[in-house]
């Protein structure tokens, strides 16, 4: 994964109000830290961020260009506002060249399911172990030629050079299942039409008791709690 240059500028404003104006500022908020340092309060240039994090994903590698040198950093946590989307606050940690990171890669799924199956998709990414400045922005996964039943499991996945599986190299990260007929879709939509129906109604589906409506309570009585 090729490295980002962005600037980044020290922040002296923390708060709420602090990080509202750095937003209005096209920034965003950000804390480094790492390797034992005392954490150092940031800011990002919001556009130069999002390109990056759409070019090269989660895991960019930042170069980061301070008043006082450059630094490797990788995002550890990006917060963003949950109705409008944008990003709000940054974690970002400090790496170094040669060192290795635990990182949650993305799977790629490519290729076509075959006639009559369904993908079933257990796991959107993969954790392994990479050197910082060699983490994959992705991994593919084909699904051509696999049958009903067949699956793919986390040791199937090709991992490139330096590369390593952090994670369960049993856990399933997919698998083609029969996807379902005409009838048994209209089955199991009668199904719920029944159960809807009967629960308009206050009556139970055939096979289950009804619940006995609850007593109405007690008009003009003490609010104390009836003696067991």
């Amino acid at each position: 994964m090729p490295e980002v240059r962005i600037a980044a500028e020290p922040r002296t404003e923390f708060g709420k109000g602090g990080a509202r104006r750095t937003r209005r500022a096209g920034k965003i908020p950000a804390v480094l830290y790492g390797h034992g340092t005392d954490p150092r309060h940031i800011s990002v240039p919001s556009r130069e961020f999002e390109h990056a994090l759409r070019t090269d994903g989660a895991n960019v590698l930042l170069d980061l260009q301070l008043a006082d040198g450059s630094e490797l950093a990788l995002p550890k946590s990006i917060q963003r506002d949950p109705v409008r989307g944008a990003i709000e606050h940054l974690d970002l940690i400090l790496v170094r060249r040669g060192e290795r990171m635990n990182v949650e890669v993305p799977i790629h799924v490519v290729g076509d399911v075959v006639s009559g199956g369904m993908l079933d998709q257990s796991l959107t990414t993969l954790a392994v172990s990479a050197e910082a400045t060699n983490i994959p922005s992705g991994f593919e996964v084909s699904i051509d030629g696999l049958e009903i039943g067949d699956s793919v499991h986390a040791s199937q996945v090709a991992l490139p050079n330096g590369v390593e599986l952090s994670g369960d190299p049993e856990q399933l990260v997919l698998h083609v299942v029969a996807a379902p007929t005409a009838e048994q879709m209209a089955a199991e939509g009668a199904g719920e039409a029944v159960e809807g129906e009967a629960a308009e109604a206050g009556t139970a589906p055939e096979g289950e008791a009804a619940e006995a409506p609850a007593a109405p309570a007690a008009e003009g009585g003490s609010d104390e709690p009836a003696a067991e």
